[in-house]
């Protein structure tokens, strides 16, 4: 299984979103909630390219990007392939 980790805000609606899909397909995802900033928001800036709102999703180190983004694949049905490996 992919390694997938997420990065979120306590009250973010897309977050739970991104996280319903994710669990709903059972896939074990890390979450890291920067809700308040720090070294960890600084971490997903630097790896998301500068993209600043959340959820930002990565699967195997690669940057999907957010719900929307992620939701996408799973309707185009590429998200599979990408968790399977």
């Amino acid at each position: 299984m992919a390694k997938v980790e997420i990065y979120t805000k306590f009250t973010c609606g897309f977050c739970h979103r991104a996280k319903s899909l994710l669990s709903g397909k059972n896939v074990e995802f890390e979450e890291t909630d920067i809700t308040m900033g720090g070294a960890k928001r600084a971490e997903m800036l630097q790896r998301s390219n500068g993209q600043s709102t959340v959820p930002q999703i990565f699967i195997n180190d690669k940057h999907i990007g957010g719900s929307d983004d992620l939701a996408a694949l799973e309707a185009s049905g590429q998200l599979d392939a990408l968790l399977a490996g």
